[in-house]
């Protein structure tokens, strides 16, 4: 096979090769090392599948543990460290175009860089057979599912709890810098600081947090993330411009929610790598080496994740509990804050929903794969969502009673609140934009935008008009 590399380029690159395998940590290497180079089949699925993959991480890990060998966005080293997938990038700057795994295994012979870059071992490679059999064995799939439930309702609820707080924050009651009918709409702060945490959560830590529990990676990402960042009430609000007649406004509520929400994450990013490279400069400086806290907290053995499913199964009692009993006090004194509490009972499931769909991200449509870039569980979960929270809307509107309030706006603020993401979007929207076609980030986000606030005018619009509702 012609790998495209004769032996004076190898020779010349070799130092590269040199200093990756001098020492068995990969932290070095940086997302900003280059822009994906892979072959377009492989790009598509990598960027589509940045943000989630739901509960396909499951069986595709349990796949990998039977053996075999397989393309991964992240790549772990011998001592367990995490690499994004943009270091693969690296094959094609040597020449390197073929996607067959046989070919990958033969240029992996002569390619400067670790075996353990290119493909991801089931298991941290020094770990004996009888080890390996052991990890395998730590928690059925089944207690996995269930594991991942908890982590994403807890979450869940607490990231509904933090994004009604951040509008009280920095809306009209404390800061005034948010309103209802303004393009800085009250869900802004909210979704430019869960954007801006995507990128040291998501992102450039999401390897170590994943060492101590890939469950937590999901909890804080999926979780927590996504239920702090809405798209449903980002498109709510620019309909309710819309049906007051300022349709100017809601378009620049789009463009301006897009354009911080996107440099959000990129901020996030950077300021992250900046603190991790302060980090390394200081324990360098004093000749220490950085603390593996991972390795005393990681939760690697079934006892440990027991313990923690009950720690998480007696606080997700103890949330639902208390926001059953707060619901039915700020309810009989006709309060809207039953609505806040009505939604951390409803949150989950809409988290729930959301993490099944994203298996559907990198998969494309049809037995062909097609547009494996547009991540679809992603896009159905915003555009439901938002669709969902406007035809609510239309009846909220209709009845106009505090029953009617509190459960609509319950289910609008929970549930579909916590079904549709902007966090994982733009995160997305950031891969594809670094991507060698980065029109596809703009081609997605207009879909996402278009669709919902098209097919919601109808919905929502249309009915507030015929019926003259006052707002």
């Amino acid at each position: 096979m012609d790998c495209g590399i004769d032996d004076a380029e190898f020779r010349r690159r070799g130092s590269f090769g040199q200093a990756s395998s001098a020492s068995s940590s990969l932290g070095r290497y940086s997302l900003s090392l280059s822009r994906p180079q892979l072959d377009n089949g492989i790009e598509s699925e990598t960027v589509s599948e940045t943000g989630d993959i739901g509960d396909r991480a499951l069986h595709n890990r349990r796949n990998s543990d039977s053996g075999s060998l397989r393309f991964s966005i992240d790549h772990a080293s011998e001592n367990g460290e995490t690499i994004p997938f943009s270091e693969l990038n690296l094959l094609q700057s040597l020449g390197f175009r073929s996607r067959d795994p046989a070919a990958l295994n033969a240029v992996s012979v002569v390619t400067p860089l670790p075996e353990e870059i290119i493909f991801r071992p089931a298991t941290p490679l020094h770990l004996s057979e009888d080890q390996k059999q052991e990890k395998e064995k730590v928690l059925p799939l089944s207690l996995e599912y269930i594991s991942c439930l908890l982590h994403l309702a807890v979450f869940g609820i607490l990231g509904t709890l933090t994004r009604y707080l951040l509008q009280k924050l920095f809306g009209p009651s404390i800061a005034h810098v948010t309103n209802e009918l303004s393009i800085l709409y009250l869900d802004l702060p909210s979704n430019m600081i869960g954007s801006f945490l995507m990128g040291w959560w998501g992102v450039v830590f999401k390897g170590d947090i994943s060492k101590v529990s890939e469950f937590l990676a999901i909890g804080l990402t999926t979780g927590y993330l996504g239920s702090l960042t809405t798209f449903s009430g980002w498109n709510q609000k620019m309909l309710d411009l819309a049906v007051n007649g300022k349709w100017v406004h809601a378009f620049l509520g789009f463009f301006l929610g897009l354009f911080l929400v996107a440099y959000s994450i990129i901020f996030g990013i950077e300021t992250a790598n900046g603190f991790k490279w302060l980090l390394k400069r200081f324990y360098s400086s004093t000749n220490k080496e950085i603390p593996d806290l991972s390795s005393s907290c990681r939760v690697d053995s079934l006892k440990r994740h027991l313990a923690a499913m009950v720690i998480l199964t007696l606080l997700l009692g103890v949330l639902w509990c208390v926001s059953g009993v707060l619901m039915k006090k700020e309810y009989d004194s006709d309060s809207s804050e039953a609505q806040l509490w009505l939604s951390c009972i409803v949150a989950p499931p809409g988290v729930w929903i959301r993490w099944f769909l994203a298996r559907l991200n990198g998969r494309g449509l049809g037995r062909a794969g097609y547009l494996k870039w547009v991540p679809f569980g992603t896009l159905i979960a915003n555009v439901s969502a938002a669709l969902i929270v406007a035809a609510l809307a239309t009846v909220r509107e209709a009845e106009n009673n505090n029953t009617s309030n509190v459960v609509v706006g319950g289910i609008q603020f929970g549930f579909l609140g916590g079904l549709s993401t902007v966090s994982t979007f733009v995160a997305e929207f950031n891969a594809m934009r670094e991507s060698n076609q980065p029109w596809r980030a703009y081609a997605y986000a207009l879909a996402t935008v278009l669709i919902s606030f098209a097919i919601g005018i109808p919905m929502f619009c249309v009915p507030v008009w015929t019926r003259n509702f006052k707002f």
